[in-house]
């Protein structure tokens, strides 16, 4: 899952328009099928390439947006799901034809704040005229490039538009900790080993805090939650102390009380999500009633076992602390929701540490829309555990830079 932390770059537009022709040129691979039959793309297809500029990026192929049928509309609706987990799009046009199918695919660009550009194909067989400009031009001001595969100096001038039009802060890599720690300072890392823990490795969000921590020449200490008063005899006070969200009842007990605290889910939290809403919503918890549904967001996909957080613990946890018979749905990846979001009272959602920050971002925009309370994982365990206001402190008076 690695891999889909790069930017991702969504093509779009109607069947049989040169979709697959483009991405094979801008990977310079054919990994695309390409076929003058309508329908040969069924399902996005994801390459991975370098785009000088930009670095790594993941370049998504979908279905023709005007396909037909029971299974051409399911074609549809899965290049139609795609458009909330892309950073940037595509819109692939041909033969001067610009129409509702267009319109459509822009109002859902613009629904979820993706930016994009126009690539009208095949110009070498018809080129753009100024009547289809014009009408762009009445639905949006995005740069039009008149395209051909055959032409590498117009292919050279899509990929600088691309670059000029990629958003930086999809490819520019934040930090987790800078403005809180600074050079030399020591970090503690608390890191259980419970049955969710992958063999013989650490889960990735303590392997990111691991490696930030270095990035900004910090000194790092990682113990399990069993060692802390083995680390506190040491008489050290480090900077920072991160731990699992799971420990924060006992962690929380045990370190002294003038130690900045915080988890690995609410610094992701911070980096990727939606920070100041998650706080926002969180103290809904207190107003959970009888018979509230809350939908638990899951950015990746495992096994679930007795000690599974998201499906599990936080799901008796908050039933425990409010003494409500509360119902839970569970979607996991960046599937869609097991029912419509009006359905439920509250969302919350995990880390997010194998997705990107558009995809997390946009996963929540239907229920910051209506209004529905949204937290975190371990903002959620916090406020239970009583330590909400603690765990935020941190990083209440710092800006992302």
């Amino acid at each position: 899952m690695a891999k889909d932390l790069k930017p991702h770059i969504g093509i779009f537009g109607r069947r049989n328009l040169g979709k697959s022709s483009l991405i094979n040129s801008l990977t310079g691979q054919n990994v695309a099928i390409v076929s003058n039959q309508a329908g040969t793309t069924t399902d996005p297809v994801k390459k991975s390439i370098e785009i000088f500029g930009i670095g790594p990026v993941i370049i998504t192929d979908t279905a023709g947006i005007d396909d037909v049928g029971e299974l051409g509309t399911m074609r549809v609706n899965k290049s139609m799901s795609v458009i909330p987990t892309v950073d940037f799009a595509i819109l692939v046009i041909s033969n001067n034809i610009f129409d509702s199918f267009e319109l459509k695919i822009i109002n859902e660009f613009n629904q979820y704040n993706i930016p994009y550009l126009i690539v009208h194909t095949k110009s070498d067989l018809e080129k753009i005229t100024d009547n289809t400009i014009t009408k762009i031009r009445k639905t949006t001001n995005s740069r039009i490039i008149d395209f051909t595969i055959h032409s590498p100096q117009i292919l050279a001038s899509l990929i600088t538009n691309i670059i000029e039009e990629m958003p930086e802060n999809a490819y520019q890599k934040k930090s987790l900790f800078k403005g809180i720690i600074k050079p030399k300072d020591i970090v503690l890392l608390i890191t259980p080993i419970d049955g969710e823990a992958p063999e013989g490795r650490m889960i990735l969000p303590q392997v990111m805090a691991l490696r930030d921590v270095l990035d900004n020449n910090a000194i790092c200490i990682t113990v399990k939650e069993t060692e802390i008063t083995d680390f506190l005899k040491l008489g050290i006070k480090p900077a920072l102390t991160v731990t699992d969200s799971q420990a924060f009842k006992m962690v929380s007990e045990t370190i002294p009380k003038d130690f900045l605290l915080t988890s690995f889910s609410i610094t992701l939290a911070r980096y990727r999500g939606n920070f100041e809403k998650y706080i926002e919503g969180t103290p809904y918890i207190s107003k959970l009633k009888d018979g509230d549904t809350i939908l638990m967001l899951e950015s990746c996909t495992h096994q679930v076992n007795c000690e599974d957080i998201g499906r599990v613990k936080l799901p008796k946890w908050l039933k425990e602390f409010t003494g409500k018979n509360l119902n839970f749905d569970f979607a996991s990846g960046l599937t869609v929701f097991p029912n419509p979001i009006e359905t439920y009272t509250m969302v919350i959602q995990c880390g997010g540490c194998v997705v990107t920050q558009k995809q997390l971002n946009n996963r929540l925009v239907p229920a910051i829309k209506r209004q529905i309370p949204i937290s975190n994982y371990g903002m959620a365990i916090a406020y239970i555990t009583g330590i909400f206001d603690r765990v935020i402190e941190p990083f209440l008076s710092i800006k992302q830079k």
